[in-house]
């Protein structure tokens, strides 16, 4: 694994790469750049079509990488007003992990996943990353504006 921080958007990222972002399971995706991410891949419409929230279920996912095109979703919290916790963004980074190796995806990008509006602290998040990826041919690119 190889993980760089860089300044730059996000958006821009060259051709090949997964991204990479965290949702809330009732795929509200109303602030921070799971917004930008519904406006630009019409996400909210793709997540409910892929991934429906049967009654019983209510807001289900939690704690999986849901993929849709070349976004893989982690879902690390049910509600958009609730706050995740280091171990549902530890098991949605784990399924993400086998999603890339299934599918033989070597390239992710993302912002400093759950350390925004979720206020995880971003050093323990990257101690994360980097457990969940060490010994794996994936390249990870963090994008901060």
């Amino acid at each position: 694994m190889t993980f760089t921080e860089i300044n730059g958007d996000l958006f821009s990222v060259p051709q090949g790469y997964y991204l990479a972002h965290c949702i809330s399971g009732d795929f509200a995706l109303g602030a921070g750049i799971a917004k930008k991410f519904n406006e630009v891949y019409n996400m909210r419409y793709k997540l409910y079509r892929n991934y429906p929230i049967f009654n019983n279920e209510k807001y289900g996912y939690v704690g999986e990488a849901l993929l849709v095109d070349n976004v893989f979703n982690l879902v690390t919290k049910a509600r958009c007003f609730h706050k995740p916790t280091y171990d549902s963004l530890y098991d949605a980074l784990v399924d993400m992990r086998g999603q890339c190796e299934n599918l033989s995806i070597t390239k992710l990008a993302m912002p400093r996943i759950g350390s925004g509006l979720d206020k995880l602290n971003w050093g323990k998040v990257v101690d994360i990353i980097k457990g969940v990826f060490k010994n794996s041919d994936i390249e990870i690119i963090v994008y901060v504006l």
